[in-house]
Order: C-alpha cells, then sequence, then structure tokens
C-alpha cells in the first residue's frame, strides 16, 4: 500500500511539473513574439509605411459627410501626427484613419 501510494504521489509530481514548465515555455514564447510584433509597428511607423503623408488628398467616408459629393469631401494631409492621426488643410481637428475612405 505504501508503495503504490508513493508512486501516485511521484506520477502527480511529474505531472504538475510537466504543466508548469509548459506553460512557463508557452508564456515566454508568447511574450517573444508579442515583443517583436510592437518592434515591428514601430519599424513599420518609422520607416515611412504610413496610411497618409503631408500632402497626399484623403476622402471622408460618405456616411461623415452625406449630401456631399466626393469631391466636397476630399481634403489634403497638413501633418501626419505621431498618433497617426491627421490634420487636414481648410478643416479644423484631428482625424483618425478609420473616418477616410480606404485608399486604392
Amino acid at each position: 500500500r505504501k508503495r503504490r501510494a508513493r508512486k501516485w504521489l511521484w506520477g502527480a509530481l511529474a505531472g504538475v511539473t510537466a504543466g508548469a514548465l509548459g506553460t512557463t515555455l508557452w508564456l515566454r514564447q508568447r511574450s517573444r513574439a508579442s515583443v517583436g510584433r510592437e518592434t515591428d509597428d514601430e519599424a513599420r511607423r518609422a520607416g515611412g509605411d504610413r496610411w497618409a503623408r503631408p500632402g497626399m488628398s484623403i476622402t471622408f467616408r460618405a456616411e461623415l459627410m452625406p449630401g456631399r459629393s466626393r469631391s466636397e469631401r476630399t481634403y489634403r494631409v497638413r501633418e501626419l501626427l505621431p498618433s497617426g492621426r491627421v490634420t487636414l488643410d481648410d478643416f479644423t481637428g484631428e482625424h483618425a484613419e478609420a473616418e477616410f475612405e480606404a485608399i486604392r
């Protein structure tokens, strides 16, 4: 009986250890992957892969300006801010990428 209980205890301990080791390795791999993703985003922003550039024309989505033609919804980008938002010539405020039609 003691021998059987001891075997069970060692088996349970081995199982818990294996689970903890597996979880630790999985979490480490996940954290490394997310760090790489953040670095890629920062590099992409710094490298010039941006959704808008100063001087570029962008068009507000039609549902944000109902009743206006495409040319009336089109503005030029004055400045791209570090947050990813833009300021426009002849239009006040800061605007996010989601407010505009996708670039074709």
